[in-house]
């Protein structure tokens, strides 16, 4: 298999803490592809996000994300790992004492970056592919909830990732928004090139927003 194909691997993973959560997990997600992670409530599609970024250890089997071995990854090299990687939560997980530009300017500086010049030009872009520069110097508290996510989206995307996880997205938002936000993740996955793993249990914007759906179902992985 060509990995430099793929942002994800999985062969015949299991995941495990007291007891079995998903066993025998066989997936692929390649470059610049979008795919929804569907299942009930517990059914393990954030566990398998969380191992995605190397929070849940693979018990067994083959698990490469973005070049790194998640079966021989060391605790120094999961920072490295985690930066082609944007995280975006259900509870946006924004920093709201502070404003829009300083939640994208801390993800930077905890990467890295130094140039502020730099920096202030790639938080503008990120900004504008989410339709918030405008929006720049407010505080996070004073966004709407569609506001917030699409900070959350801008943050996940400031570091030019190689791959976006999105933990339920629409989960805390209103119909229109939620069509809205996946629209948005479509739009950057199809403008950067950026792969998209989306976990969500929303089957109207599936619907309406179609791309491969892999399911969690019964302790397994069913790709359609």
């Amino acid at each position: 298999m060509d990995e430099k194909k793929y942002v994800i691997n999985f062969e015949g993973v299991d995941l495990a803490f007291d007891q079995p959560v998903l066993s025998d997990i066989n997936f692929t997600l390649e470059k610049g592809e979008f795919v929804y992670l569907i299942g009930k409530t517990g059914s393990g599609k954030s566990s398998l996000l969380k191992s995605v970024y190397a929070d849940v250890p693979i018990e067994k089997g083959t698990a490469v994300v973005c070049g790194f071995d998640l079966r021989k990854i060391k605790r120094r090299q999961i920072p490295m790992l985690r930066r082609k990687l944007g995280i975006i939560f259900q509870d946006f997980q924004l920093l709201k004492d502070r404003s829009v530009y300083d939640n994208l300017a801390f993800v930077l500086k905890a990467t890295g970056w130094r140039d502020r010049k730099a920096m202030r030009t790639r938080i503008l872009q990120a900004l504008d592919d989410v339709g918030l520069l405008m929006k720049a110097e407010e505080q996070a508290c004073d966004l709407s909830e569609g506001e917030m996510q699409r900070v959350a989206i801008a943050r996940a995307v400031v570091n030019n990732p190689e791959l976006i996880l999105a933990d339920e997205p629409t989960g805390n938002l209103d119909p229109i928004t939620s069509e809205e936000i996946v629209m948005l993740l479509k739009h950057i996955n199809e403008k950067h090139g950026t792969s998209v793993l989306m976990a969500t249990h929303d089957y109207i914007v599936i619907d309406k927003c179609r791309a491969k759906v892999i399911a969690c179902e019964d302790g397994k992985i069913i790709v359609s």
